[in-house]
């Protein structure tokens, strides 16, 4: 079974996280798969939409640690960078149904979809600065710009789990759905919905939304980049690692 499933629907293509074993923690080769999938329908004229999602116990426990420090990004030709700058460039919809956590990038990458619809179970988290690193996906720009400077202050400094009505105030979520077993249901509804608006106004509409802030979101995406690649290596965040594996060992 793949890690990760891809399926058209109706116009929709429908990217599923699949590794519930590791808490649909992603690796390299996942990135890779996302990021061509991603590319492959935008260029697809009988694709309409984009809808990411995971299972209803979790969407992303985010990076998988051990394929992480194995691998870890060394520039913009990553693959964790590549799916960024794919993400950045869609010009299609793109439809996130989350459940359970949703952590690091698992959250950073809410910033960039047109609809985001979560159940009750949702938990986020961006512990960047608990591992001595600083916020990717150009989150320390379009965070405060969502959801103000204190706010974001909170998300991104302390780095503490928060839930799905703090995420809607934070202006993450379009929708909290009750049963988490019916979150995807109500993304593919607007999908669908989407499907049948005429295309080209949509995509416009889109276009017209994002081009202002476009620029400066790959700017600061570009100068996260180097700073995360940089912080990894630095002793601060190696001390960081290490109290998070020592953390993880005592858990089991």
């Amino acid at each position: 079974m793949s890690d990760v499933l891809i399926e058209q629907e109706s116009g929709c293509l429908i990217l599923q996280i699949n590794r519930p074993e590791k808490k649909n923690a992603l690796t390299h080769s996942m990135y890779t798969q996302l990021t061509q999938a991603i590319l492959a329908a935008d260029e697809d004229e009988s694709i309409k939409t984009l809808l990411l999602t995971g299972n209803t116990e979790c969407f992303t426990s985010g990076n998988d640690i051990k394929d992480f420090m194995l691998n870890p990004p060394q520039g913009s030709d990553s693959p964790v960078f590549q799916f960024l700058q794919a993400l950045v460039n869609l010009k299609k919809p793109l439809i996130a149904a989350v459940n359970g956590n949703a952590v690091g990038i698992g959250t950073t990458l809410l910033l960039h979809c047109d609809f985001v619809y979560v159940g009750q179970n949702a938990i986020f988290q961006l512990p960047f600065v608990n591992l001595g690193l600083c916020p990717e996906a150009a989150a320390s720009f379009l965070l405060p710009n969502l959801a103000g400077h204190r706010i974001a202050a909170e998300i991104l400094m302390l780095g503490q789990p928060f839930d799905c009505h703090k995420a809607k105030e934070a202006g993450l979520v379009n929708q909290i759905i009750d049963d988490p077993a019916q979150t995807l249901g109500i993304a593919k509804q607007t999908a669908h919905q989407l499907g049948e608006q005429p295309t080209q106004a949509v995509l416009l509409t889109k276009k017209l939304m994002k081009q202002h802030i476009k620029s400066t979101v790959q700017d600061v995406m570009q100068q996260e980049g180097a700073l995360f690649v940089e912080r990894l290596k630095s002793p601060e965040a190696h001390t960081a690692f290490s109290a998070f594996f020592n953390k993880t060992i005592q858990k089991k």
